[in-house]
């Protein structure tokens, strides 16, 4: 339970996110599922987030509601509280050499959500004084699910708390040391993607054993979802869950021994380390 005091620093910064002026740069996929569960914040104020993108075209449903949306990094990053960089890795450097003179050290918070671009290698560029953050989120950032990672330098612990509160908006956050964040995102945001497969899968086996399409995805959706939330509200061991429910001769078991069989868990593992080393390289 929260304290007198814990009470009051939240609703201090609650208050705080709602004045916030923040700038996503270069608001692709992610950027946009971020700027999606922002707008989902009663307390925030569309007027204060400005995306910025060379096309614009796709972040005309942003306008409507009130987004300030423009082409000009330098301007959008000027005018902001909180600098989120949603640009590829290889463009990092150079968005940063472009919007350092519009930038306060002291007062701006930048935060970078590319993959494999260390905090050392944003210093080689923006100010040493700079306050300056790394986060990884995932797209389910647009409806409010994403686990977001974090780490930062230069941040003292009201910056810290801004940035967790601005990123538990979308989800909910989880510092890290930042010699963990490919692993990070290799967990977090391609894991959903792994799931995402699973479930394809799960669906076109439904399919193949009788149900329409639409029938096996609420299905499966519902599924992975139940399953998901037991794991959290029983903050259980999934093979406890699966102990569960492998009966003695039963079909549940026949099912994962064959898929064990196939390198199911191992094609996982595969899968996770071949993609934390694609980062590491």
């Amino acid at each position: 339970m929260f304290t007198f005091n814990q009470r009051i620093q939240s609703k201090i910064i609650f208050y705080m996110i709602s004045k916030v002026k923040i700038a996503i740069i270069g608001c692709g996929n992610l950027g946009a599922s971020i700027a999606n569960g922002l707008l989902k914040r009663d307390e925030f104020d569309p007027k204060n987030l400005t995306l910025t993108k060379r096309n614009t075209d796709s972040l005309s449903g942003f306008a409507v509601l009130g987004v300030h949306i423009q082409t000009d990094n330098i301007s959008a990053a000027a005018n902001a509280d909180i600098i989120i960089l949603g640009v590829k890795p290889f463009n990092i450097a150079p968005i940063l050499a472009e919007i350092k003179p519009s930038l306060d050290p002291k007062e701006q918070i930048i935060i970078s959500l590319a993959t494999g671009i260390s905090l050392a290698e944003m210093y080689q560029v923006i100010n040493p004084a700079s306050i300056a953050f790394r986060a990884m989120p995932n797209i389910a950032a647009d409806i409010q699910e994403s686990v977001t990672c974090v780490c930062s330098q230069n941040a003292d612990a009201d910056q810290v708390n801004l940035v967790t509160e601005l990123f538990n908006g979308i989800g909910f956050t989880i510092p890290i040391d930042e010699s963990l964040m490919e692993a990070a995102t290799v967990l977090g945001a391609c894991g959903i993607a792994y799931v995402l497969r699973f479930m394809r899968a799960m669906i076109q086996g439904g399919i193949q054993i009788g149900f329409d399409s639409h029938t096996a995805s609420k299905i499966v959706n519902q599924t992975v979802k139940g399953a998901a939330e037991l794991m959290i509200q029983k903050n259980m061991h999934p093979e406890a869950a699966i102990d569960k429910v492998t009966t003695p001769k039963g079909c549940t078991i026949v099912g994962l021994n064959e898929m064990e069989h196939q390198g199911f868990s191992s094609a996982m593992v595969r899968g996770v380390i071949a993609s934390y080393e694609k980062i590491a390289k």
